[in-house]
């Protein structure tokens, strides 16, 4: 084992000096999140199974990160022979592993403690540990080196933290038996920390590997009827910082367009009256989707206040505004609109999913909004123009590439799963 930089020494030091307080004070998050307290000694690296069958661990630490390895997961479970364990440190991500992957033990991620750390790996036979874009722990990685466990990221970002403390970065990496990046840039920076150029590699981002959102046929069927041929955008999982934009848009949409239908599709349902009110209060006609209103063709905002119908308006719409984007929220997935073919406008403030819609948009299947209020100038542009069609081919064509891309994940996390058997 080669010599651990300062700053790992420093972060063990202190993670066994503190590690009392550093219990008492995840008990009072994991108590504050809402989590089961008789969960909690999981994080204490206690409630261990039964039985030492082979299990592949992957850790994803919260729901965004939960949610891309579903179909990669069960493949691998199947081609491996192995279990899967599920680690998260969240409650929504801990829920979704319930609900979508019951073929999964989940469990939550244990502290970065002597003894949680030493307790949980003890009580599992990994032949892999795979983790989901970050939230690497230094005690937790190098124990597993220790114990000769393969280790794997999976869709490597971006990372400040990895560039001030590269030395660090350098020696916990080093290791990995596999590394995947979303792009090149990530793998010249990987490269940079002096990792093997055969265990790191470029593939595309893993939720492009997703399926497609389901579509409801008999809802797809009345919007496409409701929608007819007139113009029309939709503003999709929308925030109340995008709120005020996309119904000003909608009234720049309807000064040149006199029969556009706006579908707006709040992130949180229990938002469809406050949104009725103030698009009655610009004078605008409104349907609801929660009270069963019919569209009419004098309807000019249809409001889509209900829950897991998103598949059927992206099915619908030729061109998305993608909501969380002008706020805090940092957006929502573009890959979702982009695998039914629908064109992509999106605001300044994307950072959750920066390298995706910098992928899209390089292809021209997307086109950032810089300022709020440019959004009706965009929309118009767009709908004047012949290129919409265009942009939602781009789209469609890169994720139909990404989920060719999953074969070649489970190629990787399989032979490095051989590898460790060996």
């Amino acid at each position: 084992m080669t010599s651990i930089p300062f700053i790992l020494k420093a972060w063990l030091a202190l993670t066994r000096l503190f590690a009392g307080p550093i219990a008492w004070f995840s008990a009072y998050f994991h108590r504050r999140m809402g989590a089961d307290p008789l969960r909690f000694s999981e994080r204490l690296g206690k409630d261990l199974p039964d039985d030492q069958e082979e299990i592949i661990w992957f850790h994803a630490a919260s729901l965004g990160e939960v949610r891309q390895i579903g179909p990669l997961a069960a493949q691998i479970s199947q081609a491996n022979s192995a279990g899967i364990l599920i680690t998260t440190t969240t409650v929504a991500g801990a829920d979704w592993v319930v609900q979508e992957m019951p073929y999964a033990v989940h469990r939550y991620a244990p502290l970065d403690t002597p003894s949680a750390v030493k307790g949980f790996i003890s009580g599992w036979s990994f032949s892999a540990a795979v983790f989901v874009e970050g939230d690497l722990w230094p005690r937790m990685l190098l124990e597993l080196e220790k114990q000769g466990v393969p280790r794997i990221l999976l869709n490597a970002r971006h990372s400040k933290t990895r560039l001030r403390f590269q030395a660090a970065f350098a020696r916990l990496l080093g290791s990995f038996a596999c590394i995947t990046c979303r792009s090149q840039g990530i793998k010249d920076g990987m490269l940079a920390l002096g990792l093997p150029q055969d265990r790191v590699h470029v593939l595309p981002d893993l939720r492009t590997t997703l399926p497609q959102l389901p579509v409801n046929p008999d809802f797809s069927r009345m919007l496409s009827q409701a929608i007819g041929d007139r113009a029309n955008w939709l503003a999709a999982s929308t925030h109340p910082a995008d709120e005020e934009a996309v119904l000003s848009a909608h009234t720049e949409v309807l000064a040149s367009h006199p029969s556009a239908l706006l579908i707006l599709a709040p992130r949180h349902p229990r938002r469809g009256g406050d949104l009725a009110n103030m698009a009655r209060e610009r004078g605008l006609q409104v349907a609801r989707r929660s009270l069963q209103d019919d569209v009419t063709a004098e309807t000019q905002i249809y409001i889509v206040d209900t829950l897991g119908e998103m598949g059927s308006l992206f099915d619908q719409a030729s061109v998305a505004f993608l909501g969380g984007s002008i706020g805090k929220e940092g957006g929502h997935t573009p890959y979702e609109p982009a695998s039914f073919g629908t064109a992509i406008l999106y605001g300044p403030n994307v950072k959750n999913f920066a390298d995706a819609f910098a992928g899209l948009s390089d292809i021209g299947a997307a086109v950032q909004v810089p300022e709020a209020d440019q959004l009706g100038t965009a929309l118009n542009s767009l709908m004047e123009g012949a290129c919409v069609r265009e942009m939602g081919q781009a789209g469609l064509k890169y994720t139909e590439d990404g989920q060719g891309a999953l074969a070649r994940y489970v190629d990787l996390l399989s032979d490095a799963v051989d590898a460790g058997r060996k």
